[in-house]
């Protein structure tokens, strides 16, 4: 599926999870933009997806930099302290 990724090469750490609403909260440590494909690791999380939605503070954007707080809409379930990385 993907190549294997170092935990310094993250761009981000999910900070919380709505299950409710299949929304990740993400603490982001690079840019990101709407389209970007990103791989979620962690202990038993292992997806790959394009980010189709980001909000923050409950407002669509197309992007973000970092030190922001984004919600992600994401297929699969994640945890806290799950990491996201780029995707080529």
């Amino acid at each position: 599926m993907s190549e294997q990724h170092r935990p310094a090469e993250a761009i981000g750490t999910v900070t919380h999870w709505f299950s409710h609403l299949s929304v990740a909260g993400v603490r982001l440590t690079a840019p990101l933009a709407v389209g970007d494909r990103i791989h979620i690791r962690g202990h038993t999380t292992d997806l790959v997806e394009t980010v189709s939605s980001m909000e923050i503070e409950h407002r669509k954007v197309d992007h973000a930099v970092p030190g922001d707080d984004v919600a992600l809409a994401v297929e699969g379930h994640v945890h806290e302290h799950d990491l996201i990385f780029r995707e080529a």
